[in-house]
């Protein structure tokens, strides 16, 4: 009974991104025992959603030691490949801390996944990462901390969401932050809304003759209690905490999709899309599946790792290092002297000082090996082409890019250095 209680806690009169199916299965459980009348929600195949969540798939993978030299150090908090990607199961109803609870009863912690997706990106063995997704969604609170979380990762490492049966409302917020987002031909994508359930149970409780009284300092320390129905200005106030929610969630899931508007985000008002739909609204990228996925990610060639995108990128001491030292490396295999290695070095510093260059930096060391470019003519250059996060969300490669764009193939890049 102290589980439900907890349950409840968590679900009333609290902002929930949630598919409207599985708050109607909570309320249905709540029913009768704390108080809770369900009959006005929607019903639904509760029989279906009762037994636990399943756990993250056992045939893919294995919990690698973080140290092998020193298995003292436990395991990784998740699974990998020997290709070097990463395997972190987003599933069931999710919570800002809910360590509480157990896996029984198919809760995930925003907490959790956070500390997995973190470990998966500074994990030098971990070249991708999988997001294997089937999630209603869950608590409003510590969803796009977790989507933040997502973008920054897809920023060194290719991050694909895989929607395996379900990624939505706060699931898909999630998902809305990898690199690519795939779908199964059945996946559920989108829910892109915000809901509050309120328990108005003061007839009830008349009607058992219980008359609760709340004793309170401030005039809005009770707004919102189960023991009085909602008054207009209180409801108010509440849609208006729901609207900002939904804002939130507008903005979270437009910056990890840049190909949708928030108009158009708004425009899909909270709807689910099934597998090519999802696709052809631009909420999913394509349809696939988790073994399409994995062995397209197992045959490609090792991901550079890429720099933070150029709207939080600095360029640092070391980075600057870094390309002295490229450049160096360059000149000795042209035989330079060393006042061609000093000017080639200095070409370098003003060319990455350039704020086009940020998010750009393996294009702009291509450029700044061109001699035969003005320094002043970069800006406008480094404009023209993509950044590097943006290559690898579109599925292609930065260094393609660089290679294409020089008008080089892969196989004459040695030649031509």
């Amino acid at each position: 009974m102290n589980a439900l209680y907890h349950i409840a806690d968590r679900v009333l009169n609290r902002p929930l991104m949630i598919h409207p199916d599985k708050l109607s299965l909570i309320a249905s459980i709540l029913d009768g025992r704390i108080g809770i009348d369900a009959s006005s929600l929607v019903a639904d195949e509760v029989g279906r959603h009762k037994k636990a969540a399943p756990a993250a798939s056992q045939f893919v993978g294995q919990y690698d030691f973080i140290d092998r030299k020193n298995p003292a150090a436990g395991r990784k908090p998740y699974r990998t490949t020997a290709d070097g990607i990463a395997l972190i199961s987003v599933l069931g109803s999710l919570v800002n801390r809910g360590a509480w609870i157990g896996a029984y009863s198919g809760l995930q912690s925003y907490e959790g996944l956070k500390f997995q997706i973190s470990a998966a990106a500074r994990d030098n063995d971990v070249r991708s990462i999988i997001l294997d997704m089937d999630t209603p969604g869950g608590e409003a609170v510590g969803a796009f901390e977790v989507a933040d979380v997502v973008r920054e990762a897809a920023q060194t490492k290719e991050v694909v969401a895989i929607i395996n049966g379900m990624a939505a409302s706060a699931g898909y917020a999630i998902a809305s932050g990898a690199t690519r987002i795939i779908t199964t031909s059945s996946g559920i994508s989108g829910s892109i809304g915000v809901v509050m359930l309120h328990a108005d149970y003061s007839k009830r409780l008349e009607k058992e003759g219980v008359k609760p009284t709340l004793i309170h300092a401030g005039a809005r320390k009770v707004d919102g209690n189960p023991y009085t129905p909602l008054s207009t200005e209180v409801k108010g106030e509440l849609q208006a905490e729901i609207d900002r929610f939904h804002d939130l969630f507008v903005a979270s899931v437009a910056k990890g999709r840049p190909g949708m508007s928030e108009d158009a985000i708004r425009a899909t008002e909270a709807r689910t899309y099934i597998g090519a739909d999802a696709v052809a609204v631009g909420l999913a990228d394509a349809v696939g599946s988790f073994e399409s996925v994995l062995a397209e990610l197992t045959a490609s060639a090792p991901a550079r790792r890429l720099p933070p995108p150029a709207a939080a990128l600095t360029f640092t001491a070391a980075d600057i290092a870094a390309a002295r030292a490229e450049g160096r490396a360059e000149g000795l295999q042209l035989s330079l002297t060393d006042a061609g290695l000093s000017a080639a070095m200095a070409r370098i510093d003003a060319v990455m000082a350039f704020p086009e260059a940020q998010g750009r930096r393996q294009f702009a060391l291509h450029l700044a090996s061109q001699a035969a470019v003005p320094v002043d003519a970069m800006p406008a250059l480094l404009r023209s082409v993509p950044t590097e996060a943006d290559v690898l969300r579109a599925g292609g490669s930065p260094l393609g890019l660089v290679l294409e764009t020089a008008g080089q193939r892969p196989s004459a890049r040695k030649e031509t250095l």
